[in-house]
């Protein structure tokens, strides 16, 4: 890769574009350029602020040790570009940048190279924060934070306090302080769970009591235990194979007592709140699904231990229900599984064991392995019969009882009814289980499961229910109304999302700010003790495992630093001994709400002042649900960080620490930088840059290899590092090519021989205000022409609505044309009217060099906050058009006239012409035909 710097001596080079772009980055530093001031605290200026603002966010960034390629700065130009366009329309813009830095991967790295993981993610950072310099991102660099620093994840551990120090009201659909509760309970205006009065209970029942309402707590349930990481996983962090996201360990399903976040008391929220929010479809629609809202009926099977619960969204298809199907870790399996098989069993029902509990035992064993999408997914249908049948209460019939690994205790009850006619799922394990199949459905179908709609039928009892040729919506309100009559059900809303699990056993973490005492009991930790700070222990190795060892135990690494576990505290009950919480948080605690600490980074006696909070992202409008104004990263977020940081704010909110109801008002996901990879002939890959193309083939060290195309990264050897392009280009030019490559919302292929382009327009750019040779100023008191004055205007409209919607392709396509068109109409001075514009409109996309060019031509101090060039509505409307001419038929000529002008007027024309009348010269037109705006037609004999 080569740029050369032969030529005029005052051309725009690699070496003239790093010299200015290191000046005006030190002047944005030195003057606080992006300094944006905050209504009060320690970055209020005093003044009165403007009205109009911006709060525009890149998603958190996590430093990697590799440092970046030109993938990942992509979309941080594309905020910048919208961050500076703003600031010249004189809005207060709040941009900064921090970074996630907690997390598996920096420990793992640690623990390879025995480094500790705070000074390796130091290093990390520093790299990243002058990689994203040089790339002249006009950050407040006063705002940015870490989610390491204990000053930030002080106010982490205060959240989590508040989130675990309140409850969930039902009744007002909101997060309340847990003070609220015990009061009612102690009062009476308020039962236990279990229905208990709130003051006949001790001291330990009275705290049990109250946990049960927190909206965090401690649970003895399944979890994702993976081995080979040491720790456990969220759902979300399982891949559907059942292994691990990070590091593709095998994942296997444990319980264990965890920390768990009531994440679901807000699905409805979650839910509703969407419709207000300026997101991509695809986003709310991956959240809508995994939430999963769906309506239908709880129905109580009586069995011989008590009554089977199973949710339904089909209670209508209740008499084609021909057994039960338990999830393997039902608490009721064991009471359901006898001590042998009923006479006349089915062999296939059995897994080869002469007991019911020999069989669920094996069984258990075998599926331990598989994660909850694996199990769904399961195309092979197994199971086991646990020697019990329950009673279907809508036709008496007495059902067998199964385990099977597609039914999960997470997911509903942990229980179905199956339905084989009418259940691709169920039909398949009633086919191979050999289980009757019975329909309820009219339809014509019998060698699978019909699953559309029809009139129903075999469906009536003789206690009043008949739903025979109903629809499907009559026939369910029926259903549901006669199961609560008859008390076999009750109507329900049930929701696929599963509760937060909010606990990893790993080092680099934030410490919990929970400590337990003798009894087990855990106590929240007063603010004053804030932070619980991670201590700095030799031994941050997690306990290692065999990866495939299903029976393995967890062991926090934090367990061994001893001296900090155990800690003499006086809680309100005088000097005691307490034990601290040997797990950490997982890494989605600080991105959680981490925007909000953007908005007031400096403040030590609350995480965000409510004055500020309301001014950069408090509500507009009674159905604007605030947050920040434009929010810019991957769609691969968008079940995992967004759900996470909208379910944080909704309890902030409630509880009255912020004024917007969604931390984020707009979604833009952008795409992603794909470039060209090689492999070898074992499939081994090659480093791209080392690649050479001969004849249509590709070699690496004069071996041929195969091109393949991938996402740009470390693993494919493709990256390109943006430290290398602002080396041969500057970083202006990264900028332009960058946002140049299509739109932002789609993924694009990188081609460094292309760069070139990018350089050459700001080359051409140049030298309309720099003479080549002399390093004068071309830029001259000209008047503008006609056509300069509807280019330029043209150019100026176009470009501000592009900006305004992120569309920065095609700024840079108008850019060029305007750029070409005065490039080609002076050879010499060049009208001022017509560069200054255009240095302007230039600036957002390449600051360096619009700093510089401004400079030259006068402006004081920094181009930053001057206004953007606005338009003309007259002179964006042509005031001429040209006209073809057409002689019997074909054309031979063309002829400008004005837009408005009527049929007389353009005959006139076109006979005027030169050319015409000599074609027409000793013919008579016998007919003119005329479409104005669109042509004339001389019919000549």
């Amino acid at each position: 890769m080569t740029n050369a710097t032969e030529g005029p001596a005052f051309r725009y080079t690699a070496a003239v574009a790093n010299e200015i772009e290191q000046k005006w980055q030190r002047y944005w530093v030195d003057n606080g350029t992006f300094n944006a001031p905050n209504p009060v605290g320690d970055l209020a200026t005093g003044g009165e602020l403007p009205a109009d603002k911006l709060n525009v966010q890149d998603m958190f960034p996590y430093p990697s040790g590799a440092g970046l390629h030109v993938g990942h700065p992509l979309g941080y130009i594309a905020t910048d570009v919208f961050a500076r366009y703003n600031r010249m329309l004189g809005k207060n813009v709040l941009h900064t940048l921090g970074y996630d830095a907690f997390g598996l991967p920096a420990e793992q790295y640690a623990i390879q190279t025995g480094t500790h993981p705070r000074t390796t993610t130091e290093a990390n950072i520093a790299n990243m924060t002058r990689q994203l310099d040089s790339l002249g991102l006009g950050h407040d660099r006063r705002r940015a934070v870490a989610t390491t620093d204990p000053e930030f994840y002080r106010w982490t551990q205060w959240i989590f306090l508040q989130i675990y120090n309140a409850w969930f009201d039902e009744e007002q659909q909101k997060a309340r302080p847990i003070e609220d509760l015990v009061r009612d309970l102690m009062t009476g205006a308020r039962t236990t769970k279990d229905g208990r009065n709130f003051r006949d209970l001790t001291t330990a029942e009275k705290h049990a009591a109250i946990d049960e309402f927190r909206l965090v707590y401690l649970s003895d349930s399944m979890v994702n235990w993976c081995p080979g990481l040491g720790t456990v996983l969220a759902n979300e962090e399982v891949t559907a194979d059942g292994r691990s996201e990070r590091g593709n360990y095998p994942v296997f399903r444990k319980r264990l007592r965890q920390w768990m976040m009531r994440i679901t008391a807000y699905s409805d929220r979650l839910l509703d709140d969407l419709d207000l929010l300026d997101w991509p479809e695809k986003v709310k629609s991956m959240q809508r699904n995994w939430i999963g809202r769906s309506r239908g009926a709880e129905v109580a099977f009586v069995s011989p231990a008590g009554p089977i619960t199973v949710f339904t969204t089909r209670p209508d298809t209740l008499f084609g229900a021909s057994y039960v199907v338990l999830a393997p870790e039902h608490e009721l399996v064991d009471a359901l599984t006898t001590t042998s098989y009923p006479d006349n069993t089915n062999p296939t029902w059995t897994y080869g064991a002469s007991t019911p509990a020999e069989a669920v035992a094996a069984y258990k064993r075998a599926i331990a392995a598989k994660s909850d999408v694996e199990r769904q997914e399961n195309k092979e249908k197994t199971g086991v019969f646990l020697g019990s049948y329950a009673t279907n209460p809508v036709n008496g019939e007495q059902v067998p009882v199964f385990i099977a690994d597609y039914v999960l205790t997470g997911y509903g009850t942990g229980a179905i009814m199956a339905v084989p006619a009418h259940d691709e799922r169920d039909y398949e394990f009633a086919q191979v289980f050999s289980l009757p199949i019975t329909p309820v459905l009219d339809s014509d179908v019998s060698d699978q499961a019909f699953t559309g709609d029809a009139p129903h039928i075999n469906s009536a009892n003789e206690e009043g229910l008949d739903v025979n040729g109903m629809g499907k919506d009559a026939a369910i309100e029926a259903s549901i109304s006669w199961l609560v009559a008859h008390g076999h059900g009750e109507e329900r809303i049930q929701y696929k999302l599963r509760d937060w699990l909010f606990a990893r056993q790993r080092y680099w973490g934030e410490p919990f700010p929970i400590v337990y005492d003798e009894n087990g009991q855990a106590h929240s930790l007063p603010e004053d003790m804030l932070p619980v700070e991670l201590p700095q222990v030799e031994d941050y190795n997690p306990v290692s495992f065999d990866p495939d060892d299903a029976d393995s135990e967890p062991a926090p690494p934090l367990a061994k630093a001893t001296d900090w576990v155990e800690v003499t505290l006086d809680l309100g009950e005088g000097e005691k001994t307490y034990y601290r919480d040997t797990n950490v948080m997982p890494q989605w605690a600080g991105s959680s709400w981490y925007q909000l600490r953007y908005i007031d980074p400096t403040n030590t006696e609350e995480f965000c002042a409510l004055e500020n909070e309301r001014y950069w992202t408090g509500p507009r409008g009674e159905n604007d649900p605030g947050g920040v104004d434009l929010y810019v990263g991957g769609v691969e977020h968008a079940v995992l960080h967004l759900l996470y940081s909208r379910f944080w704010h909704k309890v902030l909110f409630d509880l009255g620490f912020v004024t917007s109801r969604e931390p984020y008002r707009r979604l833009f996901n952008q795409g992603y930088i794909q470039a060209y990879a090689y492999t070898d002939s074992r499939g081994v890959y090659v480093p791209a840059a080392e690649v050479v193309e001969r004849d249509g083939k590709y070699f690496y060290q004069d071996q041929e290899v195969t091109q393949e195309y991938g996402k740009m990264g470390k693993s494919l050897k493709n990256a390109v590092a943006p430290d290398e392009i602002g080396r041969e280009y500057g970083a202006d030019t990264l900028r332009v090519y960058e946002m140049s490559m299509g739109p932002l919302d789609t993924s694009r292929p990188w081609a460094t021989k292309d760069v070139v382009g990018a350089h050459r327009f700001l080359q051409r750019l140049w030298r309309l205000v720099v003479n080549e040779e002399t390093g004068e100023l071309r830029a001259a008191e000209l008047e503008l022409t006609g056509d300069d004055a509807k280019a330029l205007h043209r150019t100026i409209a176009g470009v501000r609505e592009d900006y305004e919607n992120l569309r920065d392709n095609t700024v840079v396509a108008k850019l060029i044309e305007y750029v070409n068109y005065l490039t080609k109409t002076y050879s010499g001075p060049v009208p001022r009217g017509a560069v200054v514009p255009l240095v302007q409109m230039v600036s957002p996309l390449a600051p360096h060099v619009a700093e510089e060019l401004w400079s030259r031509l006068g402006g004081a101090g920094t181009i930053t906050f001057e206004p953007f060039p606005t338009f003309d509505d007259s002179l964006l409307v042509d005031d001429t058009v040209e006209i073809p001419v057409q002689i019997n038929g074909k054309v031979k000529a063309r002829v400008d006239v004005p837009t408005d002008a009527d049929k007389d007027t353009i005959e006139a024309a076109a006979l005027a012409d030169a050319r015409v009348s000599q074609l027409v010269a000793g013919m008579n037109v016998v007919k003119t035909i005329v479409v104005p705006g669109r042509m004339v037609n001389l019919v000549v004999k």
